[in-house]
């Protein structure tokens, strides 16, 4: 039998580089390299289409988008968890999610980079430099013996944890569940959250998003922190209150913000973030390695032709 395939939001066109799509020679795939704009556009692109390949979140495919695509029978994401996927309404039309693996470690360093960003400013001085001024103009400061605080101590965080500690940096963490065990595991402290944000210089945040951890950072928790501490948000944008942090950037009162990650993805042309000097804003590279990308096109096309023998692997199960 043959298929009609999309693989979608290949902004870097690596795709088909990056995995033998031959071993599916029952799929005809379009490339797709551009974001969509709305549900609309997803539906009309995508009539036909059976197989569709997904990058992580960039795609949102709610229960309206599911049921406007009546030929889909299979949708494989990069990774094991979407949020962007709404896998119960694709198991009511009996259409299959399946995952892939991915690199363990990517976010963690992006983490470490805005943390040099804020600290040394390194990409500053380097457009200061280019831009002709004649040498140096603001100072940095280190990150030896400072504080950081780790909200979620899980895959990311426990990584972020370990090069702090390379780094002779204090580390602290606390989340809703963590256990004093957990934090000895990686060398960390148990410390509370009010704790956290009054001790740490850097708050980063490495839990997942879920109705309990959706707003945990409000306009309370900003207050608490240092005016010299910085905030990194590598994870969700709706755990922090976006309309306080920028209220908190914009007032100066915590030092500034490290963001990889946004309530709109791609960050809207006229985003007030995007003229805030106290804020570092990368286009959520979290995840996005050449490394990276390899496993997730290899394993879609395994999940794919596992599907097409009649024995899928690495299904994501409805909730």
């Amino acid at each position: 039998m043959r298929y009609s395939g999309a693989i979608l939001d290949d902004y870097y066109s690596v795709a088909l580089q990056l995995a033998d799509w031959s071993r599916v020679p029952e799929v005809a795939f379009k490339v797709f390299n551009q974001p969509f704009r709305g549900s609309d556009e997803v539906i009309a692109a995508l009539q036909g289409a059976g197989i569709i390949c997904v990058m992580r979140e960039r795609t949102s495919f709610p229960r309206r988008v599911i049921e406007g695509l009546p030929d889909l029978k299979l949708i494989v994401t990069g990774g094991m968890r979407n949020a962007a996927i709404d896998v119960q309404a694709a198991a009511e039309r009996g259409i299959m999610v399946c995952g892939t693996k991915s690199a363990g470690y990517s976010t963690g360093e992006l983490t470490f980079g805005l943390i040099l960003e804020l600290s040394r400013r390194i990409g500053f001085q380097d457009q200061q430099l280019k831009a002709g001024v004649p040498w140096q103009t603001v100072p940095g400061h280190g990150i030896f013996g400072r504080t950081i605080g780790i909200i979620g101590l899980g895959k990311i965080g426990s990584r972020v944890a370990r090069i702090a500690q390379a780094c002779d940096m204090k580390v602290i963490a606390w989340s809703q569940n963590l256990t004093a065990e957990r934090c000895r595991e990686v060398g960390a402290t148990l410390v509370s959250k009010e704790e956290l944000l009054r001790q740490s210089d850097f708050v980063t945040i490495h839990v997942q998003l879920s109705p309990r951890t959706q707003g945990m950072i409000g306009a309370a928790d900003l207050a608490l922190m240092k005016p010299t501490a910085y905030l990194i948000n590598t994870s969700r944008a709706q755990i922090v209150d976006q309309d306080a942090l920028l209220a908190a950037l914009r007032e100066k009162k915590i030092a500034g913000a490290g963001l990889d990650v946004y309530d709109v993805e791609p960050l809207p042309l006229d985003h007030p973030l995007r003229k805030l000097p106290n804020a570092v804003t990368t286009p959520h590279l979290g995840y996005a390695t050449l490394d990276n990308f390899r496993l997730f096109y290899e394993g879609m096309v395994e999940d794919i032709r596992a599907w097409i023998d009649g024995k899928p692997i690495n299904v994501i199960p409805a909730r």
